[in-house]
């Protein structure tokens, strides 16, 4: 590698949380070699495209919370908006209602919570745990109240065998180039955030709300705008979660999203977003919702139980938010 490589190099090493990025991606391709080794049929094409799949929820919601982690926040509302797409879709295609409209429908809902949670969160500057608790709250008592305190019937109820084989194909079981197109959707969506990140002002004010958030209104950034902005991103992520749900499903269920804020903070810190905010690239997530997939694909194919499952994880989210800790204490 000659002079001007290795300065390449390190510049694209020194962009902010690549390291980290790495590192997840890294302990990715090991971490799918092993139970590769140990479970031949890991590396089969079919548990790749549906490991693909299953991934795509992880991504979106990491996706969501990224954003708003390295603003140096915390959406605890994640599930529930997932479950208020969920259902309130649902119930308007069991009702007759044409699906383009229902998910509009059930979009403008998501959207209209996120939006409280940017305003209570950036405007009243109320802490955003406290804050996107009470919309967790609110939004998972919309999807009990939507349909009566019960799930839906089938979507073929109301919208026709057809017509719901058609939504369940375009967000769940259809492929497009032999990959199902969850996984397309997920992968469109993240460019789509990555790029706004990467690459426009509002990602640059967004990193800057996240390091110091005094220091970024002292040079012209508009907080509460910026603020409402990553509230709104994560509230579209969940909004496609919701619809992958309801088509995987076939119906609405009101306890869809169950955990995923979680999820989302478990994709982001492995992939080194940090939950303390201004630092993290969506690179990283994508290789955490790409481990975290792995592992319990890999864990179960394996024959773990679920319950070891969830401990291998949970040390793992401790080990990287640790990593990132020990690796800053060391720049300083």
């Amino acid at each position: 590698m000659n002079r001007k490589e290795q300065t390449a190099f390190k510049k694209f090493l020194s962009i902010r949380g690549m390291g980290a990025a790495l590192t997840a991606f890294v302990g990715l391709i090991i971490i799918y070699i092993v139970f590769g080794i140990i479970n031949p049929s890991v590396f089969s094409g079919q548990n790749i495209i549906n490991l693909l799949r299953s991934m795509s929820k992880y991504l979106l919601v990491g996706v969501a919370q990224s954003y708003v982690m390295i603003t140096g926040n915390v959406d605890l509302s994640i599930g529930s908006v997932v479950a208020v797409s969920a259902m309130i879709s649902a119930t308007l295609m069991t009702k007759g209602m044409a699906p383009v409209l229902a998910c509009l429908i059930a979009l403008v809902c998501c959207l209209a919570l996120g939006v409280v949670s940017g305003v209570l969160v950036g405007k009243f500057k109320l802490p955003p745990f406290i804050a996107t608790l009470g919309t967790m709250f609110v939004g998972r008592g919309i999807s009990y109240m939507v349909n009566g305190n019960r799930n839906t019937d089938a979507l073929a109820t109301g919208i026709g065998k057809d017509t719901a084989d058609k939504f369940s194909n375009i967000f769940y079981y259809g492929k497009t180039f032999g990959v199902y197109n969850t996984f397309w959707i997920a992968l469109i969506v993240f460019l789509i955030f990555f790029f706004i990140m990467s690459k426009t002002f509002t990602g640059r004010h967004i990193y800057a709300v996240g390091s110091n958030v005094d220091a970024a209104r002292l040079s012209g950034v508009d907080v509460v705008k910026t603020t409402i902005k990553v509230y709104v991103v994560s509230a579209i992520c969940c909004w496609i979660v919701g619809m992958i749900l309801c088509a995987q499903a076939g119906m609405g269920n009101m306890e869809a999203g169950n955990m995923y804020e979680m999820y989302g903070v478990a994709a982001g810190v492995i992939g080194g977003v940090s939950p303390l905010g201004g630092a993290g690239i969506l690179l990283g997530t994508f290789a955490g919702a790409g481990l975290w997939q792995t592992l319990e694909n890999g864990l179960n194919m394996i024959g773990a139980q679920v319950g070891m499952q969830r401990i291998v994880i949970g040390v793992i989210v401790v080990g990287a938010v640790l990593l990132a800790e020990l690796r800053g204490r060391k720049k300083n």
